[in-house]
């Protein structure tokens, strides 16, 4: 298995947390985006949008962090993963379209600007991220995951970048419940953390 990675991508993180927790050995190849490399012809072959994290598993190629996630799950996971039965998979599926949306256009566009100089709205990010944030804390008050009763692929898609969120200039000191559901995926077995996140 090959892991077209970049190391501060919280997309690609998702990844190398899963294949952890999964116990999965792979290859990652680290693509350079500032000098283009994802833009070259070989790379738009595996992923013509032009991104990372690309999963090649032998003959199939997977691109998107969502559509990897629920690949390896299904592939190589348990259905506690992502369950099949229909109302479990739809709460885990309302947190994945979470993580593409309110935390992708929130949380991470707020660290990309500080971090990587990217030309969005920071006061539109942290407003759309504290949303969310306000969110997930009431949701969590009385739970330890965000789907169901166990740790799903929705708790590893949303965790990188609300962990990374102090990276944006948001604090979480007013989150406590979020907080307690960081270190409950920090305490999984596998458990492997990003550079920029420390348990």
């Amino acid at each position: 298995m090959k892991l077209y990675d970049m190391p501060l991508s919280g997309n690609c993180y998702k990844i190398r947390l899963m294949l952890s927790l999964l116990g999965k050995e792979y290859h990652s190849v680290n693509v350079d985006l500032k000098n283009g490399d994802h833009q070259t012809p070989s790379f738009l072959k595996l992923n013509p949008r032009g991104q990372v994290p690309v999963l090649e598993d032998g003959d199939t190629v997977i691109w998107d962090s969502t559509a990897i996630l629920i690949y390896l799950a299904r592939r190589y996971g348990s259905e506690s993963w992502l369950p099949l039965e229909a109302r479990e998979m739809a709460e885990v599926t309302q947190w994945l379209a979470v993580a593409q949306n309110e935390i992708l256009y929130g949380l991470a566009r707020a660290r990309a600007i500080i971090l990587f100089n990217r030309p969005w709205d920071m006061q539109q990010c942290r407003e759309t991220g504290l949303a969310i944030l306000r969110v997930m804390e009431q949701h969590l008050q009385h739970r330890h995951w965000l789907a169901l009763d166990r740790p799903t692929i929705a708790d590893i898609a949303c965790y990188p970048y609300v962990a990374l969120t102090p990276e944006g200039g948001i604090t979480l000191d007013d989150y406590p419940a979020i907080l307690a559901w960081i270190k409950n995926i920090e305490h999984l077995p596998g458990y492997i953390a990003m550079t920029s996140i420390s348990p």
